[in-house]
């Protein structure tokens, strides 16, 4: 049976499609970041805006949590017909990425990282307790589960999509932490023979944007990434 939530998903991705397919520029690869949430990935967004892509709505993106769940990427796969440049859920979570490669051929991937998996961890739960701990703590499941993120009580269910922590500890620490770093050694792998599709970023390195227009074959625009969302 679909719920009125999936219905809601169908609906929005059409009216995606139908918002920006006339904007989709057919001679630019799809570049998609593949990086963790909190590795700087809205400052990749706001640069590849001003490199000229056509960015995919991010929250409509979002709504394909569940599939991506589920190992459903058939709405995901129509949703990137829509733009050229994507990130965040579900780009950055496993396995999606090994179906987009199947799915657009010649693509470009972005992994973006931070200094260490512990300095990422710190990025994620500061900005987590801002948005939902009480008194700028780290959330609780009782903090996530009355917390409105889409939905009343989304950011539970992300949580435990995504990470699968113990109920008692939602933000353990070790968990993220694997999470963390298996993607990024999983990545590396599937790509280790094919240097030319998979970029290495650090976005607060010196360089880094020279690095990013040099691997899509621009020249660059800026010495340093904007930095956004800076928590």
């Amino acid at each position: 049976m679909v719920t009125l939530f999936q219905k809601s998903i169908k609906i929005r991705i059409k009216n995606a499609c139908n918002l920006l397919r006339t904007k989709a520029k057919k001679d630019k690869t799809k570049v998609f970041c593949i990086g963790r949430n909190k590795t700087g990935t809205t400052s990749m967004k706001v640069m590849m805006e001003k490199l000229g892509f056509v960015v995919g709505d991010q929250r409509t993106a979002e709504l394909l949590l569940d599939d991506w769940a589920e190992h459903r990427y058939e709405d995901l796969i129509k949703y990137c017909k829509t733009a050229q440049f994507f990130q965040d859920v579900p780009f950055s979570l496993p396995e999606t990425y090994v179906i987009l490669d199947k799915a657009f051929p010649g693509s470009k991937f972005i992994l973006t990282i931070r200094d260490n998996a512990e300095q990422w961890y710190n990025s994620v739960t500061r900005f987590h307790a801002k948005l939902w701990g009480k008194n700028g703590r780290i959330p609780t499941k009782e903090d996530l589960q009355s917390a409105t993120y889409i939905v009343k009580g989304r950011p539970w269910i992300n949580n435990q999509l995504i990470y699968n922590t113990p109920e008692s500890d939602p933000y353990n620490k070790e968990v993220f932490i694997k999470h963390y770093n298996k993607h990024n050694e999983e990545v590396k792998l599937y790509f280790k023979n094919r240097p030319n599709d998979l970029l290495v970023l650090n976005v607060a390195e010196k360089g880094a944007v020279k690095k990013l227009t040099q691997f899509l074959g621009f020249s660059s625009i800026m010495n340093e990434f904007p930095w956004v969302n800076k928590t």
